[in-house]
């Protein structure tokens, strides 16, 4: 296990956070970093991330679509979305935004407030209850189009209130299908006047009401979506829209922006579908319209049961179930203060460019965090392998324990330097998972490879070196405890120094699926590090203190023979490489 895990992981998340925050991504959750970089599927609501996020009121027309005596329309909408009291949406605000533009916010003065009921997500319409000085008393009630004809036995056409049938329901929905094409969001306004009822209204009270016209608001798309969507996709990030939106306002947008809209689900379907219908469905759909905040975690969780890592990007308080429940919550710093309390990375510019860069960073840090893992777990093997070998047929210990922690522990010091190493482009063309299956097999293919030069470096000292500076004979022949110590500490530190050269230098070989250096260059503080590492650990051993932890000074044809040994090490690593690639089409 390798002793400084904790330690060099953290420093891998604390530079990917520092280093995202660059790239206008706030990390609150550090281990989301690693969600983050593995993400394969994107669920987001269209408005501010593929739209301007710059709501205006386009029209507002009457129920017939005329635009005669249509500032009633507006009045009527103005009056709802001041008097409530619940959270104003955008639409809400471009309401109150255009009046105060035309200058009409007086119209407030001569009307009071009854009551109110409010949104919720399975009306997706709310409704207040106003008087005017004369004590005239009447409901108002704005929502979605479907939702609001639902409570309207009535219609204003020509000026004249009718009875809504079926004809003039089918007229309603083409008006608003017809701006819905178009790019726009529509909402229905229907009132009520003359109630009887004094005070405690709920939502029985909303029947029978009067259709009286349309508002239609435009949120063009942004000139980056498309660019930026484009981007997701090359790297293998699929993009679904979970809107609470109709299906036409939705495909309209995504039509625009280059997402598929072939697939689509609406709300109304999903509650027909049992769940396995439903897990198959939402496998190829792009487009969820009409949803409610369940629906959305709902979706995100049969994804999540599928092996998708999922990441949910949203801004408001229907958004935090999603946050919750998806792999990663990604919200916006302009969202609502409990929705950046819920996520686990905020975008400091609401753009799915933005997220495009944050995603690559994430993928940067994941990767440098897995070279560490992988290089130091393989090479950990391949040295406990080399232990067991050589304590079988040795008369001594190759390296002491002491030794093999402070080999371990230099070893360790110089892999804090890979959060800053780079990374090879082809490594962030994909997301990145975590595997213990992967770890093993990379064990098992580079490990017992240092074990082999290990072992040849273990003949050269127990049968040449040592018996060549201790009297040409091998230890077991020895009688001299002092001449015995001297070729125990040779020998020890003849592996000592092969280990360490070989455990440092092969960072640079397993880093990169190319040659070293050639194809792929490692960041120059990494350069700088690990061979700055090799001179300072080498000259250890040539000073008085190297006896404390009984090392010694070694020969300059012991350095020759490292020299090859390395070399060739390198050499078989690049075979084996080659190999390993070829067989499970990656490395680290």
């Amino acid at each position: 296990t390798p002793e400084m895990l904790p330690m060099i992981v953290t420093a891998n998340l604390s530079k990917g956070a520092v280093s995202m925050s660059k790239k206008k991504t706030v990390v609150k959750n550090l281990n989301a970093i690693q969600n983050f970089g593995a993400m394969n599927i994107l669920c987001t609501d269209k408005t501010g991330t593929l739209t301007c996020d710059k709501i205006v009121l386009e029209k507002y027309i009457n129920a017939d679509g005329s635009n005669d005596n249509s500032k009633r329309i507006l009045r009527h909408a103005y009056f709802n979305s001041y008097f409530q009291t619940g959270l104003r949406n955008l639409m809400d605000k471009a309401i109150l935004s255009h009046v105060r533009d035309l200058s009409l916010e007086h119209l407030k003065d001569d009307y009071t407030k009854v009551d109110e009921i409010p949104f919720d997500f399975t009306r997706r319409r709310m409704s207040v209850v106003i008087e005017d000085r004369q004590g005239k008393r009447q409901i108002i009630t704005k929502g979605a189009v479907e939702e609001v004809l639902d409570v309207c036995s009535y219609a204003e056409f020509n000026g004249q209130i009718h009875p809504l049938t079926d004809a003039l329901k089918i007229k309603a929905q083409m008006i608003s299908e017809d701006m819905n094409q178009q790019g726009m969001r529509v909402l229905a306004v229907s009132q009520k006047s003359f109630i009887e009822k004094d005070c405690n209204f709920a939502i029985e009270d909303e029947k029978e009401m009067v259709l009286i016209g349309y508002l239609a608001f435009l949120d063009p798309p942004k000139p980056s979506a498309v660019e930026a969507i484009e981007q997701l996709y090359a790297h293998g990030v699929a993009v679904k829209i979970l809107s609470g939106d109709n299906d036409v306002v939705v495909k309209a947008i995504a039509r625009q922006v280059g997402i598929d809209t072939s697939h689509f689900l609406t709300g109304i379907e999903i509650e027909n579908m049992d769940e396995t219908t439903l897990k198959e469905a939402v496998k190829d759909t792009t487009l969820f319209s009409k949803l409610t905040p369940l629906q959305k975690t709902q979706i995100i969780s049969l994804l999540q049961e599928q092996g998708n890592t999922v990441g949910f990007l949203g801004d408001g308080i229907n958004d935090i179930p999603a946050f919750c429940e998806s792999n990663v919550g990604i919200s916006v710093d302009t969202a609502v203060d409990a929705a950046k309390d819920a996520a686990d990375v905020v975008l400091l510019q609401k753009d799915l460019g933005v997220l495009e860069q944050g995603i690559l960073e994430g993928r940067k840090t994941f990767t440098n965090m897995l070279k560490y893992i992988k290089i130091t777990a393989s090479s950990n093997f391949g040295n406990i392998f080399s232990v067991v070998c050589a304590s079988a047929f040795l008369p001594f210990l190759p390296m002491t324990s002491l030794q093999i922690l402070l080999l371990n522990l230099l070893y360790d010091v110089l892999c804090i330097i890979l959060p800053w190493d780079n990374v090879d482009e082809e490594e962030t063309l994909s997301p990145r998972d975590w595997s213990g299956k992967t770890l093993g097999r990379f064990m098992l293919f580079f490990g017992p490879i240092s074990s082999i030069f290990d072992i040849v470096t273990f003949l050269f000292l127990y049968y040449i070196l040592c018996p060549l500076l201790c009297g040409d004979t091998t230890y077991l022949n020895m009688v001299d405890p002092v001449m015995q110590s001297q070729y125990v500490a040779l020998f020890q530190t003849g592996w000592f120094l092969e280990s360490m050269w070989t455990q440092v230098l092969i960072l640079h070989f397993l880093r990169t699926r190319k040659i070293p250096f050639v194809q792929s260059s490692p960041s120059i503080p990494v350069v700088c590090t690990t061979f700055a590492g090799i001179i300072v650990f080498t000259s250890l051993t040539f000073t008085k203190s190297a006896g404390v932890i009984g090392l010694t000074k070694l020969p300059n044809m012991y350095f020759l023979f490292l020299f090859v040994v390395v070399l060739l090490y390198m050499l078989l690593t690049t075979v084996v490489k080659t190999v390993y690639q070829k067989k499970y089409h990656g490395l680290i």
